[in-house]
Order: C-alpha cells, then sequence, then structure tokens
C-alpha cells in the first residue's frame, strides 16, 4: 500500500475543507429559501439530467447517491411542497416521471444563482486545491498512459 506524504495530506485535507465549506454554504441557502437541502438537490438533479437521460425516481435516486424507497419520500416531500409533479409515462404506465412545477422551477432559479455566485467566489480555492492533487498524480498518470 502507497503511503502519502505530509503534503499530500495537507492536500487532501484542504481539497475536504473547501467542498466542505461549498455543502455549509449549501445547505444554508436552502434552509434559508424554505426547504430541505435534499430538495434543493433532488430539484437540480432533475432539472440538470444528461440530455438523454429521462426524470425517473431511478434516475434520481443514482444522481442523488440514495436508494430508492429512500428517493420515493423525498419526491413525495417534495410533491407535498408544490416543487415538483409526477405522473406516468405516456409510453409505459409503471414508469413514474418527474418534473418540475413553476413554483420548483423559481425556487431552483433563486438558488441556482445564489450558486453559482459563490462558486464564482470560491471556486477558484477549490479548484486549486484539486489541481494541487491532481499534480502530483499526473506524471504517474502520464507514465501508465
Amino acid at each position: 500500500m502507497k503511503t502519502l506524504s505530509v503534503a499530500q495530506y495537507r492536500h487532501v485535507s484542504e481539497f475536504r475543507y473547501r467542498i466542505r465549506q461549498f455543502l455549509q454554504f449549501s445547505e444554508q441557502a436552502a434552509r434559508a429559501n424554505g426547504i430541505d437541502p435534499q430538495q434543493h438537490q433532488l430539484l437540480l438533479a432533475v432539472k440538470g439530467l444528461p440530455e438523454d437521460a429521462r426524470p425517473t425516481i431511478t434516475a434520481v435516486s443514482e444522481r442523488l447517491g440514495i436508494r430508492h424507497h429512500s428517493a420515493v419520500e423525498l419526491i413525495n416531500r417534495a410533491v407535498a411542497h408544490g416543487s415538483v409533479a409526477k405522473h406516468h409515462n405516456a409510453e409505459d404506465a409503471r414508469e413514474m416521471l418527474l418534473e418540475l412545477t413553476p413554483q420548483g422551477e423559481q425556487l431552483l432559479q433563486k438558488l441556482s444563482v445564489l450558486h453559482w455566485q459563490e462558486l464564482q467566489n470560491s471556486g477558484p480555492a477549490l479548484a486549486q486545491a484539486l489541481g494541487n492533487i491532481v499534480q502530483h498524480t499526473a506524471p504517474k498518470a502520464r507514465r501508465s498512459a
């Protein structure tokens, strides 16, 4: 097993710190706008799915890294909140599709602008922290290519 240098530990620690700072901002922004941070992530996952992906419960659970039944509970809370609507796929009634309501779109837009602005401020430090880690692995990756 490879051991890390003190500098590498510091790089990983700094990267973890920068990620956590952004996540704390994100959680606070969601709560300040009346929703749970996971509901914000749900809205973002539905809106930001890859172009070829359908907005299904399975797709959302995969994007959020949660189990299917947890995604169902989260979606049901968002439906009750009025930010998400669900309906059966017209081509396959067994499949449930999700879409943002106008309220959900408005809320996601507001939160996304805040997040975009925060990333403009904190992004360079986060990128630098990641760059420090990637720099240490780049020569090894080039040798094996």
